[in-house]
């Protein structure tokens, strides 16, 4: 007798124990189905996310309407996103139905059971006497048949009465008295008016600053005004928790952009040496704001997420109110803040330090200073004519130091020739004029043979970033003038920059010698202030250049944006003859584009239209490259010197020891 087979499975193998004869054992395999994926680890780690979101997606997508007004056929843009997930019916029956046949059924066997209650009755009545015989049976009446109230077809009869209509009653009345009175007006009779019109407005000021007497029954009074005001519903509250609720859901509308726009990359830069894109992220408007132009962007310095956009108009026959708005990066269906003024917004600037301040331009002339942290739905302060405000409309405005005092100190221009500074001292603004732009040494002769002085039309100015006293000042002219804050009777130096108005003039912020302005002749032009008048580069970008602006990562780049609707990239380290990328930003055609800023830390720019749009864009690799650090340097930040000597190894090619003052 043979014993029993032993058997041991392995992985791959199989031992096979004295079975005897030629018997033997297969070992395990995998029967796999022949249309079964195969997946590599990297698509079986892959995770899939799935965002929640609050459309229906079974609604269909291309209905399809006639337009009367066009005579076509067009897609309608709303979509009917309502899924119902639960209806409830009434108790109303059809007269036909099943179940109104089981009631009726009902209703006829409680009939029948009383009529056979009132025959018992009938049968006992009509019994044999005590003679013996036989009494009468009165029938009694049949019962009248009540009628059962319809629950389901049931309406009361009040509301089946005929409303009468009202009549008109007219009335007439007497006309009241009347007479005809005439005098004459003479001076002494006017003042002996008003003088008793200033003493009765005396008397009543006398009145009102006399002591009310005290009482308990005020206080009753004032504590329950106080009850109620907090008793009612009030929506601040809720201020807070409805603002993270927004974040939340825009975070989830907005997904795919607010948590990885730092890492989308245009992968065709790879294989473009001297060319790059700007890939579109956001687009910010507000409904009261989209027919006034952006007249001003400036980012938060501190809260690198968040820009104000000042809106108003440059077209003078159209001159109305403006708005101030804050928007943020976290939040781009609604801004943060909300200020609506009398006059367009023309120019504003952030406070460096108190990053709540903004100081605003109107067009009106006025200067006014907002403040975020009070609520106050105007600026907290304002310059008036008393005060010493501009004539025309101020075109720029810029925060500078603190006085010996330590007051707030900011300086503005306007196309009035002045360029006054604003001290902030207790709740009001004390000017002062730091210079007159004039237009020629010589003054002119007027019609009576008086010496008139033309002054300049300032529209744009900066501050040197190491030099406190210097600063540019852009004209309409076309001329760039040095000053100084300590003389203002004259320009340290004019150069004649450009044949139209200067739009905007910038200093370096790595360079302290050199700087950049745009103007209306369609040229962009880089400048040494230690070269006399002849510029550095000059661009000419075929269309009115609106605004142009220095990146904050490299001294070499820079940024600017035309009449028809294109933003223009340049970075002199890789080309110093084209632009590395011009795109077209807007959608409408002849849409002009009117400004632009970088972002102080991502690298976006914001750029704005007149129609009221603000389009946030992200450089691609090829428009952002920083010279890569050696090994063993800490990255510590940008190296100023680096960037000095990249721009004056460019400029070095173009400069002229022969034309150095």
């Amino acid at each position: 007798m043979k014993g029993r087979p032993k058997i041991r499975d392995d992985d791959d193998m199989t031992e096979i124990g004295d079975l005897g004869d030629d018997s033997y054992v297969h070992g395990k395999t995998l029967v796999k189905p022949d249309d079964q994926l195969d997946l590599t680890e990297v698509e079986l780690k892959e995770e899939f996310t799935r965002i929640l979101t609050a459309n229906n997606p079974h609604a269909p997508q291309n209905i399809v309407r006639f337009n009367f007004k066009e005579r076509t056929y067009k897609q309608t843009s709303s979509v009917e996103q309502i899924a119902i997930h639960f209806a409830l019916d009434g108790n109303m029956l059809h007269k036909d139905s099943d179940e109104a046949r089981r009631q009726r059924a009902k209703a006829g066997m409680g009939e029948s059971k009383s009529e056979a209650a009132l025959s018992e009755a009938g049968e006992e009545e009509g019994g044999e006497g005590e003679d013996g015989e036989k009494e009468e049976v009165v029938e009694a009446p049949p019962p009248k048949k009540e009628s059962l109230r319809n629950q389901f077809n049931f309406s009361e009869r009040a509301s089946q009465t005929f409303n009468n209509p009202y009549r008109e009653r007219g009335t007439a009345t007497e006309p009241p008295p009347r007479a005809n009175f005439s005098s004459t007006a003479n001076q002494w009779e006017i003042y002996d008016a008003y003088y008793e019109d200033l003493q009765k407005q005396e008397k009543a000021k006398d009145k009102t600053k006399q002591i009310p007497t005290y009482r308990k029954e005020d206080d009753k009074t004032k504590k329950k005004l106080v009850a109620m005001e907090t008793a009612s519903d009030d929506i601040s509250r809720v201020t807070r928790a409805a603002k993270i609720v927004e974040r939340m859901v825009n975070q989830n509308t907005f997904d795919d952009i607010a948590q990885d726009f730092s890492y989308f990359e245009d992968a065709s830069d790879e294989f473009r040496d001297q060319e790059g894109t700007l890939l579109p992220l956001w687009k910010f408007s507000f409904d009261k704001a989209k027919r006034l132009a952006v007249t001003s962007i400036c980012w938060n310095p501190k809260y690198v997420d968040m820009f104000v956009v000042g809106h108003g108009s440059y077209d003078f026959t159209k001159q109305g109110r403006g708005m101030l708005l804050f928007y943020t990066l976290k939040n781009p269906s609604h801004p943060e803040y909300i200020y609506s003024t009398e006059s367009g917004v023309m120019c504003l600037d952030i406070h460096p330090i108190y990053q709540y301040l903004v100081c605003v331009g109107f067009y009106d002339g006025s200067v006014g200073v907002f403040n975020t942290q009070e609520k106050r739905p105007g600026p907290v302060y304002k310059s008036t004519a008393k005060s010493g405000k501009h004539t025309d409309p101020v075109w720029q405005v810029k925060w500078q130091k603190d006085d010996l005092d330590n007051n707030l100190n900011l300086y503005s221009v306007s196309s009035d020739g002045r360029v006054v500074s604003w001290t902030l001292v207790k709740d009001e603004l004390i000017y002062a004029d730091v210079i007159k732009l004039t237009v020629d040494d010589l003054p002119t002769e007027g019609p009576d043979g008086t010496q008139l002085q033309l002054l300049g039309c300032g529209t744009s100015f900066d501050f040197h970033k190491k030099i406190d006293y210097l600063f540019l000042v852009g004209t309409e002219e076309g001329k760039i003038h040095k000053c100084s804050k300590a003389y203002s009777s004259q320009f340290l130096d004019t150069i004649d920059a450009h044949h139209m108005a200067v739009d905007a003039v910038r200093w370096n912020p790595f360079h302290p010698d050199i700087f950049i302005s745009c103007s209306a002749d369609w040229t962009v032009k880089i400048w040494d202030h230690n070269y006399g008048n002849q510029a550095m580069f000059t661009f000419d970008l075929n269309s009115a250049v609106g605004d142009v602006a220095w990146a904050p990562f490299s001294s070499t780049v820079f940024a600017a944006v035309t009449a028809d609707g294109k933003v223009h990239v340049f970075d002199l380290n890789i080309n110093k003859y084209e632009a590395l990328c011009e795109q077209s930003v807007v959608q409408k055609k002849k849409t002009k584009l009117t400004h632009i800023e970088f972002n102080p830390r991502h690298m976006i720019i914001c750029v704005g239209d007149e129609r009221g749009y603000v389009t946030s864009l992200k450089l691609s690799p090829n428009l952002r490259k920083v010279p890569k650090k050696k090994k063993g340097e800490e990255n510590v930040g940008i190296d100023h010197e680096i960037e000095i000597a990249k721009l004056d190894k460019i400029l070095s090619l173009v400069r002229e020891p022969d034309n150095k003052e």
